[in-house]
């Protein structure tokens, strides 16, 4: 009899020891993930990854560390989003970071129960995305940035810079049709208030945008104003380096392009935008619902001006110019 307890009690302790490091094991939570998806690619996006893990870092989280990240990118493909999105939900993630407007349509299509965090340069209530910025109602919220909304600002400031100027080319992108149209409307409006001639050109693809800089040439617009668009952001080397070729002075909608030598842009501070993603979806992780954080509009707008660029086309930048600007790039 005591044998047989004895052998069971040896059983029981055996089985024990092997459960305990078990229960140890799986009391550590698993780490997190958040779904991250873009309509560009990962190069277009390099100092806003870096925003939006320091945005993570400032809530506590730390890639490969505590959280982790499964990047979906459709590399300029749009109509490849909603099966991205709809992986990431097969995936399970915590949250989804979607940094544009297709994005993040693509996202609030594929789930209406994961946490969406988005960041959009439309209204997000015109878009659909929210019920109202105070109190957001579903399962997103996120961060709202101005682009068509400076467009008056911007032509205003390029004509301060280029004094001359009477025949504006405006560039858009048929593909992105809101944020084209509300371009198009600011555009001909402020340009009908302060005097200048507009003529609308689209562009959709790399080879566009060369057939339109081929058409600059006959056409000889005093300056090029470049409407705000993830797919021109992605192409920015290409624009910047025909615009010199062409010697155009050129408008753009954030520093990403004076970075690479673009003359001038106006707009959002498009990285402090991202990091703000980045610490809604740090918040999203530690318990918050997306209802219960308002919607964001970001209100850093910045003037960068390259002097550079600005000296080889000949254009004295006015001093005026030189004391609002934000930076200025030697």
């Amino acid at each position: 009899m005591f044998h047989i307890r004895r052998r069971e009690f040896i059983a029981l302790l055996g089985g024990a020891a092997v459960a305990w490091p078990l229960a140890a094991r799986s009391q550590q939570p698993a780490m997190p993930v958040i779904g991250f998806i873009e309509q560009t690619s990962p190069d277009a996006h390099a100092h806003r990854l870096r925003a939006f893990r320091q945005g993570l870092k400032e809530t506590g989280y730390v890639e490969g560390e505590n959280v982790a990240i499964e990047y979906r990118w459709a590399e300029g493909q749009t109509d490849r989003l909603p099966a991205l999105a709809a992986d990431l939900v097969r995936r399970r993630v915590a949250v989804i970071a979607a940094v544009s407007n297709a994005s993040a349509l693509a996202a609030k299509a594929a789930t209406t129960t994961i946490p969406i965090v988005f960041m959009v340069p439309e209204e997000p209530v015109r878009l659909g995305l929210v019920a109202s910025l105070a109190r957001p109602g579903g399962n997103l919220t996120g961060i709202n940035f101005f682009i068509s909304e400076l467009t008056a600002k911007r032509l205003e400031l390029m004509r301060e810079l280029v004094p001359t100027t009477a025949r504006v080319a405006v560039l858009v992108n048929p593909a992105n049709a809101t944020n084209t149209q509300i371009t198009l409307r600011e555009v001909e409006a402020t340009a009908q208030a302060i005097g200048l001639q507009i003529q609308i050109f689209n562009a959709g693809t790399s080879r566009e945008i060369d057939a339109t800089f081929a058409t600059f040439v006959r056409e000889r617009p005093d300056v090029l104003f470049v409407g705000g668009d993830p797919f021109f952001n992605s192409r920015r080397v290409q624009l910047t380096h025909l615009t010199s070729r062409h010697a155009i002075p050129a408008s753009y909608s954030n520093r990403d392009f004076p970075e690479v030598g673009g003359l001038m842009s106006y707009g959002s501070n498009i990285a402090d935008a991202t990091r703000q993603v980045g610490v809604y979806a740090g918040r999203v992780l530690k318990g918050t619902k997306p209802a219960d954080l308002p919607v964001m509009q970001s209100s850093k707008f910045e003037l960068v001006i390259n002097a550079q660029t600005a000296r080889m086309l000949d254009l004295t930048v006015p001093p005026s110019l030189l004391a609002a600007a934000d930076e200025v790039i030697e």
